[in-house]
């Protein structure tokens, strides 16, 4: 259910890999692929992962579209903080080896047709990498990734709640976005002693 390509695909013949399922994930936000992996992978498994990374406050503990989970209060939780760590985690190699971290950002990058890649929307150029993932539901909207600046590659997770307006909350996310993609832009071309050195320098040389 929920899943118009899933459903879509040929009964008997389709054989869907758990890189496909997390690409449909990822670029379409298709719930019902999450919830074949997390039977794949299982809960338990995915929560003694966090916590042999020492991150205690973000836990999986339904599928999605659970609602009767949800009313149970057994939502899932995650905090800007551990998740910004979980992410410098993957991409520092403690969590799997550098080819499949690279995927992993590919995949995260990839899924920028669907949604309104609230990162972007603060100015980012297009031609800088951007490996984000939203979380739209109602009242909350929330974006966490990897923005791949030259020289200063820099992760940020941006989660906004109880909002009267979802638009305000994506336009908050976009801000600080496109703030920090300036200062960590500007430090990747600079030198130690704070001159910007890029051909987008302007006047010559004294």
């Amino acid at each position: 259910p929920d899943s118009d390509i899933l459903g879509g695909l040929t009964p008997g013949v389709s054989r869907v890999t758990n890189r496909d399922l997390a690409t449909m994930m990822v670029s379409v936000s298709d719930n019902s692929a999450a919830n074949i992996l997390i039977e794949r992978v299982g809960i338990e498994n995915v929560n003694a992962l966090l916590d042999s990374l020492g991150l205690k406050q973000t836990r999986l503990r339904r599928k999605m579209m659970d609602l009767e989970a949800a009313k149970q209060g057994r939502e899932n939780v995650a905090t800007p903080r551990e998740l910004a760590a979980l992410l410098e985690a993957i991409y520092g190699g403690k969590v799997i080896e550098k080819p499949l971290a690279d995927d992993f950002f590919k995949i995260l990058a990839s899924g920028r047709t669907h949604y309104k890649a609230y990162f972007r929307a603060g100015g980012i150029p297009d031609d800088v990498v951007v490996a984000e993932k939203e979380g739209e539901l109602e009242g909350v909207r929330a974006d966490c990734g990897v923005v791949f600046v030259p020289g200063r590659p820099f992760v940020l997770c941006v989660m906004t709640n109880y909002l009267a307006d979802e638009r305000e909350g994506e336009a908050a996310i976009s801000r600080i976005a496109g703030a920090a993609y300036r200062t960590f832009d500007r430090l990747g071309r600079a030198s130690p002693y704070g001159r910007i050195i890029s051909p987008r320098s302007s006047g010559s040389p004294k």
